[in-house]
């Protein structure tokens, strides 16, 4: 129930809050909902080993840490047999990290260290040198150093309820531990220009952009799709990219979203945008009915005046629960008055998501349902 009362809390504040800005979005920045392409990430992954365990390291049931132990031992002229190996300090590990663009060589970066085996924690370990592949299989990084997880097993287990574990021991990060030791070239301003991806893909969006930047600098802009804008680069910009791309990113602009509602129906969460509308329907769950009817009037302009009468539509919203409980809403035809609606007589979240998706599936409601 409790988190029924927090989702319902957050949808009505999401929903409070779009009613007084309906159908418009924010300005914001172009470097907010777009980056520059030939900027990209890369994601590299190694496999190694960590020492310096107290006792919670891998058992001698773990094929790849006995291996990997015994071929680091012989590299440094040390002959070991593997079946006197009983080492329960050092656990085998996946190492992962992200290489960020424009970084170089002897640049650091931050590494994922996760157990492979049956360790029961990492924490205080040391991760040995672990080369970093990329997914062409070259080295562009090394990661060493000690292991922090912020989390810690007490006790034995044994099952007699008397072990006790914080967060997930098994897998920790080593900052800073990775050493940059091959980059990636990029072509940034190559060509003489730059292009945008936008994070939300939109034509409305993207128009906005390149009208944006065009206002600024003249007609350089050109928006080859609705996720991409291709950009010029002014020729007194050519030995200043750095500069220009600053300036392109702080332009003001208004994206549009397309009208969206967010369920999450496991804790019962409804997130929607104030854009979304709905229709006349007329909705029942359980013992809870909804109404919503539009009438037209003529609205006549004040006596000796020279305005003319105008077609207006009103909107009423009627809710019944039983034969107790009735709430009739002011004239609108938008979302908020259903969600406020069913707030009045109680509805839970889960009542609220079933009576969205019926809604849509009716076609009553014009937006994206979107379920996570």
């Amino acid at each position: 129930m409790k988190k029924f009362l927090i989702g319902l809390t957050v949808m009505l504040c999401v929903v409070g809050i779009s009613a007084t800005g309906f159908a418009e979005s924010s300005v914001t920045r172009i470097k907010d909902i777009a980056k520059v392409q030939g900027g990209r990430s890369n994601q590299l992954m190694g496999y190694g080993l960590v020492v310096g365990l107290p006792g919670t390291g891998d058992s001698d049931d773990t094929v790849q840490m006995i291996q990997s132990t015994v071929s680091l031992l012989r590299s440094f002229g040390i002959t070991v047999n593997v079946a006197d190996l009983d080492s329960d300090n050092v656990a085998a590990v996946i190492v992962t990290a992200t290489l960020p663009p424009f970084v170089r060589e002897g640049d650091t970066i931050d590494d994922t260290v996760s157990s492979m085996g049956d360790a029961e924690s990492i924490q205080g370990g040391t991760l040995l040198q672990t080369p970093l592949r990329g997914a062409n299989g070259e080295v562009y990084a090394v990661a060493q150093g000690p292991v922090s997880t912020g989390g810690f097993v007490a006790g034995n287990g044994g099952g007699s309820g008397n072990k006790a574990q914080k967060n997930f021991p098994t897998v920790g990060t080593t900052p800073n531990g990775a050493i940059v030791e091959r980059t990636l070239e990029d072509d940034l301003g190559k060509n003489g220009q730059i292009s945008l991806s936008l994070s939300q893909p939109d034509f409305t969006t993207a128009a906005g952009v390149t009208d944006a930047i065009n206002a600024a600098y003249g007609g350089i802009a050109r928006a080859a799709n609705p996720g991409r804008i291709d950009i010029n680069i002014p020729a007194y910009f050519r030995a200043n990219l750095v500069g220009f791309i600053a300036s392109i990113e702080s332009l003001p602009v208004m994206p549009d979203n397309v009208a969206k509602i967010v369920v999450n129906e496991r804790t019962g969460t409804i997130v929607m945008g104030g854009n979304v509308t709905v229709d006349e329907c007329a909705i029942t769950q359980g013992g809870l009915s909804i109404r919503i009817k539009q009438t037209e009037a003529i609205s006549q302009p004040g006596p000796f005046t020279l305005g003319t009468p105008m077609m207006t539509t009103n909107t009423e919203t009627e809710v019944n629960e039983g034969s107790s409980n009735s709430i009739v809403m002011p004239a609108s035809s938008n979302i908020n008055d259903i969600i406020g609606a069913l707030n009045a007589v109680g509805a839970t979240p889960r009542d609220c998501i079933s009576i969205l998706q019926a809604m849509k599936a009716a076609g009553a409601i014009h937006a994206v349902l979107e379920i996570i």
